[in-house]
């Protein structure tokens, strides 16, 4: 174990004539700081801007306790409309979309108060698309450790092997975060965690359809549950807001009154390594 850091040893030390409500605080020692006093850095690794949505909150509450996050987005997002069943965007319709989306994504971190977002730049539903470019996986994953090696985080987040909604640009990213977990790519930490979406959520984002078969894991494996306060679930909301290309007026009016209750103050992940219960990224 790494020796204590001077200002965590005097924070110790001041607990012990402390009152028995501030020695429950003094038991954490901020985890945004690490042993040799450096801050803590979280990545969200996603395939598109607004996928940060399920980690919203807890996003929110690392960015607040002083933790440098990052969210890292695979796509440019210029196909978003044909995601929620409108008609596919011609190129220069994709193009100008993927910059408004952009725009979305730098909003929304900076509603949840994160470092500005870092997008790679590839082409959106098209991150699997092996025929039309063999080497389209290997460019990818290269980008995603080039990136992982630079911010060396101390956690990822990413979409579950089920990616979310299905979608397949999430399950490749979630195979990449686990392909370089595996292979100990520079950088790259073992508290690697799945996000995934209620089905209270599904429900709710689209009440014709309901929450679709076999996305939602089983609970034995979400043994992790991060709190957040209601501020950070205030920044979330706003975060999510920032997508209006994504989320109509309509859609924001049916998720953001229900989030509250399906979070319960605390965001679900799910350890790709351990089943161990915690409520903290960092341990």
């Amino acid at each position: 174990m790494p020796p204590e850091h001077s200002a965590a040893r005097a924070w110790r030390a001041s607990c012990h004539a402390s009152t028995m409500v501030f020695a429950l605080v003094c038991l954490v020692w901020p985890l945004s700081v690490t042993a040799q006093g450096s801050p803590r850095t979280l990545v969200a690794l996603l395939a598109h801007p607004d996928d940060e949505t399920p980690a919203g909150p807890i996003l929110a509450r690392y960015a607040r306790e002083g933790v440098k996050v990052f969210l890292i987005i695979a796509s440019e997002g210029g196909q978003g409309t044909a995601a929620r069943g409108g008609p596919r965007p011609d190129s220069a319709a994709a193009a100008a979309l993927a910059r408004t989306r952009t725009e979305e994504a730098q909003c929304s971190a900076k509603a949840l108060g994160t470092e500005p977002p870092v997008i790679l730049g590839f082409a959106d539903g098209k991150l699997g698309d092996y025929i039309a470019d063999g080497t389209l996986l290997f460019r990818l994953t290269a980008q995603v450790a080039q990136e992982i090696a630079r911010l060396r985080p101390d956690a990822v987040i990413t979409w579950g092997p089920e990616g979310g909604m299905g979608h397949p640009d999430h399950r490749l990213v979630s195979t990449v975060a686990m392909q370089l977990a595996r292979a100990g790519a520079p950088g790259m930490p073992e508290r690697l965690y799945y996000m995934y979406m209620p089905a209270e959520a599904f429900r709710a984002m689209y009440p014709q359809r309901g929450a679709p078969p076999l996305l939602v894991p089983e609970t034995k494996y979400v043994t992790v549950r991060v709190p957040f306060t209601p501020p950070d679930l205030e920044a979330a909301q706003r975060a999510m807001s920032c997508h209006r290309s994504q989320f109509t007026p309509e859609a924001l009016a049916r998720v953001l009154p229900e989030q509250a209750r399906f979070w319960n103050g605390s965001v679900p992940l799910a350890p790709a390594f351990s089943t161990a219960a915690g409520a903290d990224v960092f341990r």
